[in-house]
């Protein structure tokens, strides 16, 4: 099993900043892709950012530019660093881990518990 904590968010104005992190902890025997998702209100979740194994990166069109991920593989935590943020940036964000476990020997992916970024204009 594996246990995603997220940490970062928060209330900002137009034009600020924040990093958002994700930790996986458990019984992991590797950690593949890493990504991470929003949820507006009354919208379908989408793909923000994702970093590979290899950390080559990929971004929605929206953000590219203004954020960046990055992942500390010895301490199995992602980054997403935003910077001049935007109203419509608001939602609940989301990290997703795609990770192999012993014990029992399984792959899979996991979610956070998300964390919320409100920005004001």
């Amino acid at each position: 099993q594996v246990q995603l904590l997220e940490s970062g968010g928060g209330l900002v104005q137009a034009g600020g900043s924040l990093r958002l992190s994700c930790t996986a902890s458990g019984n992991i025997l590797a950690i593949n892709t890493m990504a991470w998702y929003r949820q507006a209100p009354g919208k379908q979740r989408e793909l923000v950012a994702h970093i590979s194994g290899g950390a080559g990166t990929r971004y929605a069109d929206s953000v590219k530019g203004r954020f960046t991920i990055s992942r500390d593989n010895t301490e199995n935590t992602v980054y997403l660093q935003m910077n001049s943020l935007k109203p419509e940036d608001t939602g609940d964000y989301y990290c997703n881990v795609d990770a192999t476990t012993r014990n029992p020997w399984s792959r899979q992916a996991y979610w956070g518990q998300g964390t919320q970024v409100t920005v004001s204009s």
